[in-house]
């Protein structure tokens, strides 16, 4: 995938870079260059909180919003947003905007790069792939790995794709149908595993509708909002520092060749005035 074609005329090669940490999920958009890849998109599940989406950063639907809002900011990124809209119903169908687009400029194609992730059925790095699409990218891809595809069970039989169990995945049904559960059978470890969905009072029955919004407010604005910077003021006394909120702490200064040469011949001064009471102390 990131080999260029020589008769392209130095056109890169776009990928669609899917990565999950135990915290969030990292897409991106990359091509590759001689020195290193370059990222041109990039969307982070933890600035999902801005759409309404409070918490559950590494589950499916979270791959799937973060997909959407990567595409999303590339299309506007490039002035491509008007043109090529996505989808207008998030309902897992499948889509690809090639098929649909009629006008004279290309869409924006992307290949899938799962890195080392199990591409299984069902795999989340799916979800964001199906995120980007459904956003307005060309990504080649087929259902058969996405939740509700059913291989043929006879020769020469179709294969079936349901895309209402896709679609549950998205919207988070089965999140919400696993805290129903525990809410009624485990009380205790739905407010311990629950705890943020419970401080945005969002229950078992509000994960679709959560999820739902957030997809309309992507749409309308995915633009990037970088954290305000915090300056730091440090007050100096001596070799102590003085933090903003009062804390003292030392901190070691690098000493001259002279200091570092006084400060050995001021041990070996000590260390021989200790030898020489010693002796005087055996002779007495």
């Amino acid at each position: 995938m990131v080999k260029q074609a020589k008769n392209k005329y130095n056109s890169p090669k776009y990928r669609l870079v899917v990565r999950f940490t135990n915290r969030k999920i990292v897409v991106q958009v990359v091509y590759a260059t001689i020195i290193g890849d370059r990222t041109v998109s990039q969307a982070l599940s933890t600035e999902l909180p801005k759409y309404g989406i409070s918490a559950g950063f590494t589950n499916y639907a979270a791959a799937y919003a973060t997909g959407l809002l990567c595409g999303r900011r590339l299309l506007k990124k490039y002035g491509m947003d008007d043109e090529f809209k996505g989808v207008e119903e998030h309902n897992a169908e499948e889509y690809h905007i090639e098929d649909e687009h009629e006008g004279d400029r290309r869409p924006f194609k992307v290949l899938l790069d799962v890195g080392l992730m199990r591409t299984s059925v069902g795999a989340r790095c799916f979800g964001a792939m199906k995120g980007a699409a459904d956003a307005g990218l060309h990504v080649p891809h087929t259902t058969k790995r996405f939740p509700g595809y059913e291989p043929p069970a006879e020769k020469g039989a179709d294969p079936t794709y349901e895309a209402e169990t896709h679609k549950g995945r998205i919207l988070g049904q089965h999140v919400g149908e696993y805290m129903e559960m525990l809410e009624e059978e485990d009380p205790t470890k739905y407010e311990a595993h629950f705890s943020k969905f419970i401080a945005a009072g969002v229950g078992g029955g509000d994960v679709g509708d959560m999820y739902s919004a957030a997809h309309a407010k992507i749409k309308e604005d995915p633009s990037y909002t970088p954290k305000e910077s915090k300056t730091v003021e440090n007050k100096r006394k001596g070799n102590s520092i003085l933090t903003p909120d009062g804390k003292k702490y030392q901190r070691n200064v690098k000493l001259t060749l002279k200091q570092r040469k006084e400060k050995v011949r001021q041990k070996i001064a000590t260390a021989q005035k200790k030898a020489l009471a010693a002796a005087a102390a055996d002779d007495d």
